[in-house]
This record gives C-alpha cells, sequence and structure tokens, in this order.
C-alpha cells in the first residue's frame, strides 16, 4: 500500500515544499538558521537529515537536541533571536509555547505527533496528522524532515536511507510483515533507487550480518526474550544446545549464514522458551519480517541493518550522547562509530539491569482498574523510561487488555511518565497521546504523543491524582468506542 486512502499525499507533500521554500528564502539571505531536534533515534536522523542539507546549503545553522519540549527550552530559544527556528521530531504539542514565546520569527515544525490546534503568523506546520495520515505509523519524523529535504533538492535523495532509519526507531514496522507502508514506502522507494537500500523477508535479530549468532540472540530486545537479551552466556549456551554449528573453520557465523531449516529450528526453540517462561509464543514470531540493508555501510559495521542502526541512534540519545549520534548521521565513521557502539553496548546492559530489576520484585508493577503502573522513581532514568516501557509490551509479562504506564524521576525534581498500548487496544479506540495531554494539564503538566506511545512530565506529588485521570479517561475511551 503506497498511501492510506484518507490521506492526501500531494497535500502532504505541498506542506513540504511550502517549509522547504521558507528555508531556502532565509538560507538565501544569510540568515542563520536554529535547528530543534527530539534525543530519540527519529529525532536524530532527522537531525542528521536538515544537517546534510544546512550544509550542502552553505547555511550558518547550530542543531540542538532536547528531551523535551517545554517553557525552559523555548525560553533559551528565544534568548537566542534567531530569524529561523527548525523544530524536527517534536513541536506539534508545543504550538502554545511557540506563540507565546516566538511569536514574530519564522518556525518550521516539522513533526508526527498528534498536534494541538494552534496557528500563528510565522508558522509552518508539516504534520500528517493534517492530511489524514497515522504520524504513528505511516510516517516519522525523520520521514518528514526527508520530504522537506527532497523538496529543497532532488538530490537529497541520497538521504533517504536515515528517514528508514528513524522510522524503524520509531517502531513504524508494528504489523505482521514488520514493513514500513504508506508515505514511508514512498521513502522505502527512493532509497532503493538512490542504491542505498536492500529488502528481504529473513530473521530480525540485531546484527544479523555482522555478529556471531549468539551475540546477535544476546542483543535482540525488541521483543525481549528473558534469559537471553543481554545475556551473551546465556545466549550461547541456547544455541549450542540446539546443536547450530557456531563456526565455520575457525570464523564465527552470523544469523544470515543460517540455512532455512536452521532458522527455523531456531524460531521453534524460542518459541518453546518464551511459552516455558509464561509468554505467548506469538511475541517470537514478530522476529520474522523485512530486514532493511543499507547497501552502502560495510557489511561487519552495526550500520549495515537498518534496525540495528536505529539502535545505536537511540543509544547515543538515550544515553547523553546525542552529539555523537548526529556525527553517525552526517558521516562520522571510524573512532566516532566505535565510541557509539560502546554507547550501544553500555545501553543494552542498562535496559537489562532495569529488566531484572523490575521482574525481581512483584512490587514494582502495580494493576490499577484500567493500566498496569510502573514505578521506577530513583532507579530507572528518564532517558531510558521510554524503552523500558516499550520493551514491557513485547516481553508478555502483562496481558494485552490494558496499557501500561511507567513513571520515574526527572532531572527537573518532577515525574516523567512513559505510556505505551498494544495495537488492539488501538482497534479498541485507545488514544494515549490525547489521555496524557488531557491527563497532564489537568495536573499543571504537559503531555502527548502518539495514540499507541505517549509521554507526560508532571510535578511530583500529583503522581496519585495523574493515575486516576488516566485511569478514568482510558475507561472512557474504550467504553465509548464499545
Amino acid at each position: 500500500m503506497v498511501a492510506d486512502q484518507q490521506g492526501s499525499v500531494g497535500d502532504f507533500l505541498n506542506s513540504a515544499g511550502n517549509a522547504a521554500q521558507v528555508i531556502q528564502n532565509h538560507v538565501a539571505k544569510g540568515d542563520f538558521v536554529s535547528v530543534v531536534s527530539h534525543l530519540d533515534a527519529d529525532g536524530l536522523a532527522a537531525a542528521g537529515i536538515l544537517g546534510c542539507v544546512l550544509n550542502r546549503l552553505d547555511a550558518a545553522f547550530r542543531i540542538r537536541i532536547a528531551k523535551q519540549m517545554d517553557e525552559s527550552i523555548t525560553n533559551e530559544l528565544a534568548s537566542e533571536g534567531a530569524p529561523l527556528y527548525v523544530f524536527s521530531d517534536f513541536g506539534g504539542g508545543s504550538l502554545d509555547l511557540f506563540k507565546e514565546k516566538l511569536c514574530g520569527r519564522d518556525i518550521v515544525v516539522l513533526d508526527h505527533h498528534q498536534p494541538v490546534s494552534v496557528s500563528f503568523s510565522g508558522l509552518i506546520h508539516v504534520n500528517p496528522h493534517l492530511h489524514g495520515f497515522d504520524g504513528a505509523r505511516e510516517i516519522a519524523g525523520s520521514g518528514v524532515a526527508y520530504f522537506t529535504a527532497k523538496a529543497i533538492n532532488p538530490s537529497n535523495i541520497d538521504l533517504a536511507y536515515l528517514a528508514i532509519v528513524g522510522a524503524l526507531g520509531d517502531m513504524q514496522d508494528r504489523n505482521k510483515r514488520r514493513e514500513l507502508y504508506s508515505l514511508n514506502e514512498l521513502v522505502v522507494k527512493d532509497a532503493v533507487d538512490a542504491g542505498s537500500l536492500k529488502t528481504e523477508m529473513d530473521l530480525i535479530f540485531y546484527g544479523r550480518e555482522t555478529r556471531p549468532i549468539y551475540k546477535a540472540l544476546a542483543c535482540t530486545t525488541n521483543p525481549f526474550i528473558p534469559g537471553l537479551s543481554g545475556e551473551e552466556d546465556k545466549s550461547l549456551g541456547f544455541l549450542v544446545n540446539l546443536g547450530i554449528s557456531l563456526k565455520v573453520n575457525e570464523r564465527w557465523r552470523a544469523v544470515s549464514d543460517l540455512s532455512s531449516d536452521e532458522k527455523q529450528k531456531l524460531l521453534s526453540q524460542l518459541i518453546a522458551h518464551l511459552v516455558s517462561r509464561g509468554i505467548s509464543g506469538d511475541v517470537a514470531m514478530t522476529l520474522v519480517g523485512t530486514v532493511y540493508i543499507l547497501a552502502k555501510e560495510d557489511r561487519w559495521t552495526p550500520l549495515r541493518d537498518a534496525r540495528e542502526y536505529a539502535s545505536l541512534l537511540n543509544a547515543c540519545g538515550r544515553m547523553d550522547k546525542a552529539g555523537l549520534g548526529v556525527a553517525i548521521c552526517i558521516g562520522g565513521r571510524g573512532k566516532t562509530l566505535d565510541e557509539a557502539q560502546e554507547v550501544l553496548n553500555q545501553y543494552r546492559r542498562t535496559l537489562a539491569q532495569y529488566m531484572d530489576w523490575l521482574t525481581e520484585a512483584p512490587g514494582r508493577f502495580q494493576e490499577i482498574e484500567n493500566a498496569y503502573v510502573v514505578r521506577g522513581e530513583g532507579v530507572i532514568n528518564e532517558r531510558l523510561l521510554g524503552a523500558v516501557s516499550t520493551i514491557l509490551t513485547t516481553t508478555g509479562i502483562f496481558q494485552q487488555t490494558k496499557p501500561i504506564i511507567a513513571l520515574t524521576t526527572a532531572s527537573d525534581g518532577g515525574v516523567k511518565v512513559s505510556a505505551r498500548a498494544t495495537n488492539q487496544l488501538i482497534k479498541d479506540g485507545l488514544n494515549l497521546g490525547v489521555i496524557l495531554q488531557t491527563a497532564a494539564e489537568k495536573v499543571g503538566g504537559r503531555g502527548g504523543g502518539h495514540d499507541i506511545a505517549a509521554g507526560a512530565q508532571i510535578a511530583r506529588g500529583s503522581e496519585d491524582e495523574f493515575l486516576a485521570i488516566t485511569s478514568q479517561l482510558i475507561k472512557e475511551q474504550l467504553k465509548r468506542e464499545k
């Protein structure tokens, strides 16, 4: 499916063209461009795309990476006095702040989250939701940045692969074939035409071409496989017990080296392993799907597989090394890539530690009427809370009938909230972005996001009230849909 029938591709591309024109006009005048992007894989990929484009235009610009858009950030930006601000992978839910703090400047918002209904002079807002598309599944923030880049110059088609990385980092392949579709499919076509992408159906393991099989299994966290994810020794033992040959002539085999029979045997045993842990075997089937191979990257680097590239970027952003991730996107390799790889290794170890901590004591999970609540205050880093809540939706620990609401301590003394739901709950009418925006505002905070994944920032002491409101809104949405 090239595009959702409810959406207008032409209108969306025209809006990207309008943003491109504004950027070009400012660059032609020699204006300084202030770029602000989110710290996750999608945001860093978007920042990389914009950085490459502005560099090619010989523009004066700066890229700032932020974990969230709030009043303190907009105050800092206002003090800069830049003629043009470009926000990527967020901003659509903060238009009220921009109107208050940045009014009088030109603002380009390249976002894919559910927007607020605010407009003002000088604002160009490119967002799939404004044209009938679903920003959680059909195009990511980096994809919006890419179409804007392509409108600036068709030769920027060589950056399409970064939008693929961003979309996969945002898990826009959550379907049976694990494939990108709709507007994302147009990006895939451009990347293939540019010679930077190849696709095929296979097992989806991180490092499927680059790592020994046991390392690839241990590095796989989507889905999270208890007892194997993050555990190289246990993964090695698991494979040895299966009788799968791990080496050929002293060379470690990769997942891509396995025969069809060996892959089927591995998948079957992973299903059995999950069932033995009380987890549905269906979870293992998400390990089969479309593989996106970046043809121009070295086969033996973590950038060869687009999902692994996304994990690398996400790790950099979540481990406070966002600049390293942007550097990778604009061409940094060698020592830069080595450093990023170590950040990714630490990121995975940290997530595994969090999962062990969460599952070793039942009191760390709470079940309220309409949601499961995860309390990570004082333990889980706020930058990793979203990754933890995403992993929890893939483990089968919880029933699929309620969303997960995770909370932890924020660096500003408040509370960070991350919420995740299943596709079935979304089909039943749930919209977490709307719920968290509403609930957060009722307790003096800010929230928003997608229907399936959203976040919020609230004040300490308001957690119980926030959760009560959230639970009630979940109940009302699902009841209304039924």
